[in-house]
């Protein structure tokens, strides 16, 4: 079979990688010539453009195993170029207008990012943004001795954005970004017996505190659901940064859905799902994973047979603890469902 040789020049006249072989099928084969990269792309939007695996996204593009976790940045107006020549086919980044775009020259200088022209993410932003920044994995009772809201002054049973809440045991040393949680459920191991791996905390909102006293007062800035009297606020910590690269993990894994984020019943593409499987097994941010179905059929004897795997899907890791992992779903031919399987691609 006929190799390709792809190769991805990153800076033009300042460096180069050394080119690197993959497979054929590696390339789709409604691959376009270019692609003109606009805000709201996403590099494994891009790597699905040109290759029928994206998470080959890495081993095309010549990412060694550092950069996979901090990869070259890739801004809207850059042009991805694929070429074609008699020794193969390489990708590229565009520095001039051959497309009649005038693109971002790449160079080792300090580039200013505004809202409109950052970098691109490596899956859509908006929906794991509050994932990036939430705790979400709590120990038992791990809230409870956290500041709690005691009502508002309008005798509201609900609070939504916009309405003032009066929290009790506020910190004055905590800054005033605060978020606002309450205990979820328990997230247990299928595979081990029903082990609990963690617990899940309930993201519900934002607030901002405008008073510190005995009883503090605060605004919610943001209610993704209802938010109660009693329910936690716990202080708001730094973004995680989405700019790791797709990429299929370098070992066998073997995990299970144990969660969708949501309570829905069958889970599709852009769904948030946990994994049963973390840090501790190797997992890390930017790992994509196969999703297989787990189906039973009753034979002739009237026993129930195990029928062969099905693959319906992939998961992004975005987020990672000890045991268990955040994906999300970008991928999905059937629906999916809580305990169906995810292996390594």
């Amino acid at each position: 079979m006929r190799k390709l040789i792809i190769t991805l020049i990153l800076f033009p006249g300042l460096l180069s990688i050394t080119p690197i072989k993959a497979e054929e099928t590696a390339l789709r084969n409604d691959s376009p010539g270019h692609h003109v990269v606009v805000p709201g792309d996403t590099l494994w939007g891009i790597a699905s453009r040109f290759l029928k695996d994206p998470w080959r996204w890495p081993e095309i593009w010549g990412f060694n195993r550092a950069q996979v976790k901090n990869p070259h940045k890739i801004y809207p107006g850059d042009v991805v170029i694929l070429e074609k020549t008699r020794h193969g086919a390489r990708l590229r980044l565009s520095d001039d207008d051959e497309y009649g775009v005038k693109t971002v020259k790449l160079s080792p200088k300090i580039r200013t990012e505004q809202s409109g022209t950052s970098a691109i993410p490596s899956i859509p932003a908006a929906a794991i943004e509050p994932f990036l920044s939430q705790p979400l994995i709590i120990e038992k009772n791990g809230l409870d001795s956290a500041p709690y809201i005691l009502g508002s002054s309008e005798g509201r049973v609900a609070l939504s954005t916009g309405n003032t809440a009066y929290v009790s045991e506020l910190p004055k040393d905590k800054g005033t970004a605060w978020q606002i949680f309450r205990p979820g459920k328990a997230l247990k191991d299928p595979d081990q017996k029903d082990s609990i791996l963690g617990y899940e905390a309930t993201y519900l909102g934002n607030a901002k505190v405008t008073a510190f006293a005995e009883v503090s007062t605060a605004i919610i800035t943001h209610a993704s659901e209802e938010i109660l009297k009693g329910d936690r606020l716990v202080p708001a910590p730094g973004t995680i940064f989405n700019n790791y690269a797709p990429h299929a993990p370098d070992f066998s894994l073997n995990g299970r859905i144990i969660s969708v984020y949501g309570g829905v019943t069958e889970i599709g593409r852009g769904d948030i799902v946990a994994l049963n499987k973390g840090g501790s097994d190797g997992l890390e941010m930017g790992h994509v994973l196969a999703i297989y179905r787990r189906s039973q059929a009753k034979s002739l004897q009237g026993q129930m047979v195990q029928l062969p795997d099905e693959r319906t899907g992939l998961v992004f890791v975005f987020r990672v603890f000890d045991k268990i992992a955040y994906a999300l779903v970008v991928q999905s031919t059937q629906s999916i469902k809580v305990l169906d399987a995810v292996r390594t691609p």
